[in-house]
Order: C-alpha cells, then structure tokens, then sequence
C-alpha cells in the first residue's frame, strides 16, 4: 500500500487577491510562509512538485532533507486571459461571463481546455506513482496547485465526487492510499483517507 499526500502549495500574493493564478510563476508571501510553519504535516520518503516558484517553496519548507522530482505535467491550468486577474476585474468581460455561465466547463480563452489540463495532470500523477512503486517507496507527498489535486481526485478518488468538490486551501490537502497491486492492474482508485495538515 502506498501513502500518498497531495497538498497545494501555500499562499502567494495573487492567492490573497483572489486571482487566477496559473501559469504566472508568484513566489510564497510572507503569509503563505508562516502558514506552513504552524501546521504539521505527515513525513515522506519522496517529494513530487510541480516545477512552479510556489510549489518548490513549499516543498523546500516542509520536506527540506528530501530531494524534489520536478514533473512538468502537475503545473496548474494555463487561465489565458483570465490569467492574474480576480473575479471583480474581469466582471465585465462577456468571454469571462461565458464561462461562469458554463459551469467553468468551457475552455479557458487563449488557455487550456479542463480536458487538455486533466489529461496532462493525469500523466504527471501516473509518473509520480510509477516512480513509487520502482522504487518501492510507502510515503510520498505530492507538493502541487488546486487544480492538480481537483482533476486527479475526480479521476480517481473514493468517494467518487465532482472536480470542483475537491477544492483545497493553500497549504491543505488529502491523505490518499493507492493499492499497488491493482493499480498495476488498472483499477486504479485513490481512497482518501483524511485531510491535511494533521490537526
């Protein structure tokens, strides 16, 4: 059985303004760090990260004796041109008013589409696993963005729930379980099990 924790990055700037922040590469604020170093979070014999600024920092913080597996395809959603804007900038936009009216299911003008995101997540998610069971790792943490979480849960969590129920707050995230033996079988599933930090 492997343990997993996926845990979105902490806070930056554009989090506490409430903007889309996807591929604008912010580094941790001050509240982001101090957040992180009142909490307390499970250890783990591997770290996952997103190449982002934000990710990388908040893995340096909590996993600072773990060397990084960077994987390219956990980044978050490339927002286009919604990209570093909050809701109230963008409320006169009819693309942005589109979109809401969608569900958030419509592509992101000029950025990714959910099902262009969730397939590349996927495939990161897939490596990280892989390198897991290669290497016959127990504990591994995954140190990624809320969108990365929300697509690989809606893949593959029990309880079964829609993308957007899986939302987390910086610094937060699950505590998931993968049955090695049928996930090489191709059932895959991830049991969640708690959320993170540990209260």
């Amino acid at each position: 059985m492997l343990k997993l924790f996926l845990l979105r990055h902490s806070q930056t700037e554009g989090n506490k303004k409430k903007r889309y922040i996807g591929v604008t590469d912010e580094p941790l604020c001050q509240e982001g760090i101090d957040l992180l170093k009142r909490a307390v979070y499970p250890r783990a014999q591997a770290v996952f990260v997103s190449p982002m600024r934000r990710c990388v920092q908040t893995a340096g913080i909590l996993y600072p004796d773990c060397g990084l597996h960077i994987i390219e395809e956990l980044r978050e959603c490339d927002f286009g041109e919604f990209e570093n804007k909050s809701y109230l900038e963008l409320s006169d936009n009819e693309n942005y008013q589109r979109w809401v009216d969608s569900g958030g299911m419509l592509p992101f003008p000029k950025g990714e589409s959910r099902e262009e995101f969730q397939r590349r997540t996927l495939r990161g998610f897939q490596r990280a696993v892989a390198c897991c069971m290669k290497n016959h790792w127990e504990e591994a943490a995954l140190v990624i963005h809320g969108g990365s979480i929300m697509n690989i849960l809606e893949a593959y969590g029990i309880p079964q729930k829609e993308f957007y129920q899986w939302q987390v707050d910086n610094g937060c995230g699950y505590q998931v379980e993968v049955d090695y033996y049928l996930w090489k079988k191709g059932k895959r599933s991830l049991h969640v099990i708690d959320r993170l930090p540990i209260q």
